[in-house]
């Protein structure tokens, strides 16, 4: 239970319905879509479209999203809304140019975006409302203008150099040469034109139509390689979710090319030790969990890809013999020498959306534009801006996650669902790019080692571990700092809280939402 001398949120909760996400106004959106009668997929479709309004630095229609979402009664089912490269595209010829990697301002690092369809797909297999009826509470804030929180403006005002750097981008984002303040109004009434195309069309309209004409035709005059074909042929698809147990629990994740494996092979590893028996908040568990993500990290950068291109073994990453032969050398006392993975771009930014419903439905809801304010690339006349998520890819050659034409990169972005028994107990997600699938294992450990609720298992101070970087938020305790360097690490600060959390946890025993949002964000969980 909460303690209520000490500042903190409550648990928000529901017996009917709730919605968890980092924007009051996206949460209200989906909120009101289940109290007059809609699902939770109608719900999670309306959140998401308004947060690709009123968290632009965050998300967008221009970005992609992975969703799993679980019918009381029925298997959990993943959805890959990730797009992929140009048919074009070639890691030689970029070797050609001398580049290592593809950086995040390249134009090469623009993939297909995929969330548009995946939205409409969605609703057309699983919904019950039309995806115009869902779409109007985002058409609305983007033409008539939304409130900007504390968080976006402190999120805007970071990126003003490298929004101010084409006219585009200037005209819509930094109109006056400033970032907005807190409580100011902002509108994107282009992305409300685009937006209202695709509520009356379809997502065609966004994938075929004149949207997909602006797009092609403004990137390929900055050197882009997408065509017309790469938009039009692009589909989301529907893959086989994957699976560890956890003390009794099953988390559930995406297949890659996501990174999902990498939280379930680290629960797969932590299950081999008693946490319960360190303290929550000590050094000896923020140890433990730096060694284990720092392998699983290093596995993810040596294996992990698109499938349909490179194989990747899940079964062999989550086997007994691997997680033992991983787990072996584990020092509860020292830091191990290795496990040092390649350098990938960093990125912070995207949105999660956690909603169920009066059905028992959960959906686990992700969608990302990569980096701060994606690629920073504006489609004119159509207020869409552009992810980067092909910086993801690695240019060396023969590697898995090689840049190839129609390959989709490497993923960080990783909704959860976990069920045990017969039931599904959690929809949860954590944001922070490559930080996913530690800080999804440091909030489930909270709960199932050491008993917290939701809101408080989100609250918990979090630490993030590769290689021979060890972060730490601000809140850890000097103890932890200083226990943590006798076993050979070099901790740092985190130059910002580490990622965000949004939960919803189901009581067993009453069947009522209980659902936690993280003050990281603006966020917010309410249930009716």
């Amino acid at each position: 239970m909460r303690d209520f001398e000490a500042p903190g949120r409550s648990v928000a909760v529901g017996s009917r319905g709730m919605v968890a996400t980092s924007n009051p106004q996206a949460a209200l959106a989906g909120l009101d879509v289940l109290r007059s009668g809609g699902n939770a997929i109608d719900a999670a479709v309306a959140a998401a479209a308004m947060l690709a309004v009123v968290e632009p630095t965050q998300t967008g229609i221009g970005g992609d999203c992975f969703v799993m979402l679980r019918k009381r009664g029925q298997a959990p089912v993943a959805l890959n809304g990730s797009g992929w490269a140009a048919k074009a595209a070639s890691a030689e010829e970029l070797r050609g140019r001398g580049m290592a990697s593809i950086p995040v301002d390249s134009v090469h690092a623009l993939t297909v975006p995929g969330a548009v369809r995946a939205w409409n797909r969605l609703v057309e297999d699983y919904g019950t409302r039309s995806l115009q009826e869902l779409l109007e509470p985002a058409i609305g804030a983007a033409e008539l203008g939304y409130l900007v929180t504390e968080r976006l403006a402190h999120d805007w005002a970071r990126q003003a150099a490298k929004m101010m750097a084409t006219a585009e981008a200037k005209a819509l984002f930094f109109p006056a040469g400033r970032a907005p303040a807190l409580g100011e109004r902002r509108s994107n009434p282009q992305l409300g034109k685009t937006l209202r195309a695709i509520a009356k069309s379809g997502a065609d309209s966004f994938y075929e139509g004149w949207v997909a004409e602006n797009i092609v035709t403004s990137l390929r005059k900055k050197g882009s390689l997408l065509s017309l074909d790469d938009f039009a042929e692009f589909k989301p698809e529907y893959v086989t979710p994957i699976s560890a147990s956890y003390r009794g629990y099953r988390l559930w994740e995406c297949p890659p090319n996501g990174q999902g494996v990498v939280a379930l092979q680290i629960a797969a590893m932590l299950e081999a030790f008693d946490l319960s028996a360190m303290g929550p908040l000590s050094a000896e568990r923020f140890h433990l969990q730096a060694e284990l993500s720092r392998i699983a990290y290093a596995q993810r950068n040596a294996f992990l890809c698109d499938p349909r291109f490179n194989a990747v073994d899940v079964n062999e990453l989550l086997s007994d013999d691997t997680i033992e032969r991983l787990t072996r050398g584990i020092d509860l006392d020292a830091k191990s020498d290795g496990w040092t993975p390649v350098a990938l771009p960093e990125h912070k930014d995207t949105v999660y959306v956690s909603v169920a419903d009066s059905d028992g439905t959960l959906v686990s809801f992700i969608n990302s534009i990569y980096d701060d304010f994606g690629s920073g690339i504006v489609a004119p006349g159509t207020g869409v801006l552009m992810h980067n998520r092909g910086s993801g890819f690695v240019l060396e050659e023969g590697h898995p996650n090689e840049l190839q034409g129609r390959k989709r990169p490497m993923h960080t972005i990783i909704p959860a669902l976990v069920t045990k028994d017969a039931d599904t107990v959690m929809s949860f997600g954590v944001t922070g790019g490559h930080f996913q699938p530690a800080g999804q294992l440091q909030v489930l450990s909270n709960i199932v080692d050491y008993g917290m609720s939701v809101q408080q298992a989100i609250d918990h101070a979090r630490m993030f571990a590769r290689g021979d970087v060890l972060e730490l938020e601000r809140t850890v305790p000097d103890a932890v700092w200083s226990g943590l360097r006798k076993r050979g690490h070099e901790p740092v600060a985190a130059p910002s809280p580490l990622g965000t959390c949004h939960a919803i946890w189901v009581d067993q025993g009453s069947g009522v939402y209980m659902g936690g949002s993280d003050g990281r964000r603006d966020g917010l969980a309410i249930g009716f």
